[in-house]
């Protein structure tokens, strides 16, 4: 490919905004909208300066009622969102699968707009509650845009859309007082979900950690549905999507998500953009599961059903290119809350199977666009626009930007040539896959997407002990909500078909009663399920550095140069901002203090103390030792902070590395347990 192709995809998008990016306002004359020159913008005019505003004040009217139109309706779920601007490259021609031209030559680098988002929450809810995350990403292709919808977690609660809207009704605060917020509802999302056990799988997936991360970095995107590769011979692969992040998948432990949530609710936002603000861009890489038509009823469940996984160790993951998120928006109205995606959005090389999910979505995501965007013309705002010429008839509607010329606007036409015009598959027409349907039409389904609980039991097997204890605690913090003991007996009732032993726990948590017979018969566990089991690393980590005055510059500055070698992100604290005075005289600048920021907004904790510190710090200090240890994250001290480390006897645990005078080695192994990020197997004190 030439170059300029090259060039093109690289950089179009970027081009395109910039055509629409408003200009700096630095040292420019105030306008109206209409490009007039304002002489006043502090005062409307007015009959007399005691008089009454008159309407004829063309600037005041304007300005108002533009402000009184700033909001647009939010999105019914995933309405609390974070988008980032990036590049996807592809490893190697996929040309065997897919004739799709942006999964072919690894020397283009098609730009890409990524939206993390919150499913249940309003837009002004908290990033940290237990929740679905969207991972919805627009390919700015040069066929067209492509849109990969994606969840962090691999199936869904049902298996046809029919009941998408009852499922959100019961999961969104109960109409009668719109309460709780931010996270599921508790009767009546119980009670749908106890009346609905398809749903047992998708419940696994949420009571565990998957549902709190530590990140948007540092999690996992399933595109959930079932899609089809076609090659340029018409050769068809059932095909599924993940996003596989670089840094693995890390969770938050639940009581430290509730805290954040108090302390910061724009944690995971404000991670995503101080990261790529620094340069730490976020890569995930892109993998795909395939299955030949003819192996689609091989498996012992229907792989068009989207309450089941593909377990990796039977249909492998292959990973074939990544995406960079590398630029921050420059306005998130215009670009994150503006930005509209669909899973019908699709290019040549790219359809849809049966999964009678999809088939629902392929509705709902482009009906919803036209009330939330205004009209049928939301393709035309700046995030939207495709970077390849559109030529179609479709003309007007609220919001058209387009000034289309001349006089036809219809198909089959002589006056214009009979242009715009059709063109064949061979010259990257889009056509659908040839598949034979036939059948009664009927409201049912398939026999064989009736089990409901075998890849339930197959997560709880795959669980490391840790985990399945969240899971467990879980279910005792959501459903112990419950105030209905009949729907909380028939939620025990429902999950001793996944596990016996985990229905028990549970039953004893609420207060319902233990059931005495159930339990799956799978005995199999996908190993690549389990968080226990991903890639691990210190770089990007937040580190706690609590030092008071007459701290012991040396020793803390080489901590800070070890953590910073290994990409970790170290932050000084203490007891107050500003310049901390070492022994030596030397200072260290404190950015957070104790009471802006305590240790569940960091990945591990350092403390050096000081000679001087006061007893109300080493209070402070022991206090923000405290957390840390119980949220099982590694722990260094020196100095003062040994210390009090010792005194809270936490010396001799797991995941704490005390240093001496005269030997750094505590220094290598705390970079090591940084990485490790947790250490499950401590003992609490």
């Amino acid at each position: 490919m030439n170059d300029d192709k090259i060039s093109f995809n690289e950089n179009s998008k970027n081009q395109q905004l910039e055509m629409f990016r408003a200009r700096d306002n630095q040292d420019k004359a105030m306008t109206t909208d209409q490009g007039v020159k304002i002489s006043e913008d502090e005062f409307s005019l007015k009959a007399g300066v005691r008089g009454p505003t008159l309407m004829e004040d063309f600037h005041f009217r304007e300005k108002v009622t533009h402000f009184d139109h700033e909001r647009i309706p939010e999105r019914v779920v995933h309405a609390r969102g974070a988008g980032a601007h990036g590049v996807f490259e592809v490893y190697e021609s996929m040309k065997a699968y897919t004739k799709a031209k942006f999964l072919q030559d690894p020397n283009v680098k098609t730009p890409v707009f990524v939206r993390f988002s919150t499913v249940i929450g309003s837009r002004g809810s908290k990033d940290t509650t237990r929740d679905v995350r969207g991972f919805a990403t627009k390919f700015y292709t040069e066929e067209g845009n492509y849109d990969l919808v994606a969840n962090n977690m691999a199936v869904f609660f049902m298996q046809d859309a029919l009941k998408f809207p009852d499922f959100v009704h019961a999961n969104k605060p109960e109409p009668h007082n719109e309460i709780p917020q931010a996270t599921a509802a508790h009767d009546t999302f119980w009670d749908w979900i106890s009346q609905n056990q398809e749903s047992a799988h998708m419940v696994m997936w949420a009571m565990s950690d998957r549902a709190i991360p530590r990140s948007f970095r540092m999690m996992e995107g399933f595109g959930v549905n079932t899609f089809r590769f076609i090659n340029d011979e018409g050769k068809a692969h059932f095909v599924k999507f993940h996003w596989k992040p670089t840094l693995g998948i890390h969770s938050l432990v639940f009581d430290e998500a509730e805290k954040i949530g108090g302390k910061d609710p724009d944690f995971n936002r404000r991670d995503l953009w101080e990261n790529i603000d620094m340069g730490n861009h976020p890569v995930f890489e892109l993998g795909v599961q395939m299955i030949e038509e003819k192996n689609e009823f091989a498996f012992d469940f229907d792989i068009l059903d989207p309450t089941k996984l593909w377990p990796e160790e039977d249909v492998p993951v292959r990973i074939i290119g990544k995406i960079t998120l590398n630029r921050n928006p420059d306005n998130f109205f215009a670009e994150t809350e503006q930005i509209a995606f669909h899973p019908g959005n699709v290019v040549p090389g790219i359809d849809f199977s049966n999964d009678p999910l999809l088939q629902g979505r392929l509705f709902s995501y482009l009906d919803t666009q036209l009330i939330r965007l205004g009209g049928p013309n939301f393709h035309e705002l700046p995030i939207n626009r495709p970077v390849c010429p559109i030529h179609n008839n479709q003309r007007d509607g609220y919001g058209r930007q387009t000034i289309n010329v001349g006089q036809v606007a219809y198909h089959r036409n002589a006056l214009a040539n009979n242009s715009p015009y059709p063109v064949s598959e061979q010259e990257g027409g889009y056509v659908h896959h040839q598949e034979k349907v036939e059948g009664h039409k009927i409201r049912a389904r398939s026999d064989s997407f009736k089990d409901h609980f075998s890849q339930a039991a197959l997560f709880w097997n795959s669980m490391s002990p840790p985990e399945k204890e969240h899971i467990i605690n879980a279910f005792a913090f959501e459903v112990g909500k419950v105030k209905d003991k009949s729907i909380k007996q028939r939620v025990v009732d429902m999950f001793a078909n996944v596990n016996l032993d985990l229905a028990k726990a549970i039953a004893v948590k609420i207060g319902s009663i233990p059931p005495t017979t159930g339990g799956s018969t799978v005995t199999k566990s996908s190993p690549a399920l389990s968080q226990e089991n991903t890639l691990k690393s210190a770089y990007t980590r937040k580190v706690a550095i609590v030092i008071a005055e007459g701290f012991d510059f040396n020793q803390v500055n080489a901590v800070i140069a070890a953590l910073q070698a290994a990409g970790a992100q170290p932050a000084i604290i203490s007891d107050k901002i500003g310049v901390i005075k070492g022994s030596d005289g030397n200072q260290l600048e404190a950015i957070k203090s104790f009471i802006t920021d305590s240790s569940v907004v960091f990945d591990a904790v350092y403390v050096d103390g000081g000679k001087y510190a006061s007893p109300l710090f080493e209070m402070d200090a022991s206090q923000f030792l405290k957390e840390a240890f119980i949220h099982y994250k590694p722990i260094s001290g020196t100095n003062e902070g040994k210390a009090w480390i010792e005194n809270e006897k936490m010396g001799n645990s797991l995941g704490v590395f005390l240093g001496y005078e005269g030997n750094n080695d505590f220094i290598v192994k705390f970079v090591q347990g940084i990485a490790a990020h947790r250490f499950w197997d401590r003992i609490l004190v």
